[in-house]
């Protein structure tokens, strides 16, 4: 009996098959220029070493360029001082926000979770993005980027939500000074 060439190519070819469909699952990063010292620049315009942290000696809020300071105030139990990027807020985009909690004078509470939106108090149109400790040696300065909605209500704001270690959850706000 003779060896059929087809289905000898069909089982020739099945790794490479396999690999070239494995292959396209990798993850798509953004592009970055690089330089020497191994510090990149990504889309967003502000600086990563090799690890993916963000670079500069010091933490301090912002991508390495000005920033609004937005105020601050006591919410519940809390101590927040928020500061957003400069820039316009511009519907449909999003905001670099940075919010500062530490409890206030004579409170234990502790921070479990921080949320930002903008917009009204009841979020309606609104997406709550859950902000995260960017700088483990900053761990009371909580950002993310807060999607400004495609149609921005009258006299929208920064809204803060703090959860705490005991699942209470209290909210403040800041005027975005556009």
């Amino acid at each position: 009996m003779r060896p059929n060439p087809i289905l000898i190519a069909t089982f020739a070819l099945a790794p490479i098959a396999a690999l070239c469909t494995l292959s396209g699952c990798e993850e798509k990063k953004p592009a970055a220029t690089g330089s020497p010292s191994g510090i990149s620049t990504t889309k967003d315009d502000h600086a990563h070493t090799p690890d993916g942290s963000h670079t500069g000696d010091k933490s301090e809020p912002g991508h390495g360029g000005a920033v609004i300071a937005l105020g601050e105030q006591t919410i519940g139990s809390f101590t927040a001082k928020a500061t957003r990027d400069d820039g316009q807020i511009v519907a449909g985009k999003d905001a670099p926000i940075d919010v500062t909690v530490t409890p206030a004078a004579g409170s234990a509470a502790k921070v479990t979770g921080v949320r930002f939106w903008i917009g009204t108090e009841d979020a309606k149109g609104s997406a709550k993005a859950k902000a995260e400790v960017e700088d483990p040696k900053d761990p009371d300065r909580w950002h993310t980027h807060a999607e400004i909605p495609g149609i921005i209500p009258a006299g929208s704001k920064l809204w803060v939500e703090i959860e705490d270690d005991k699942g209470g959850k209290v909210v403040g706000s800041f005027d975005l000074k556009t």
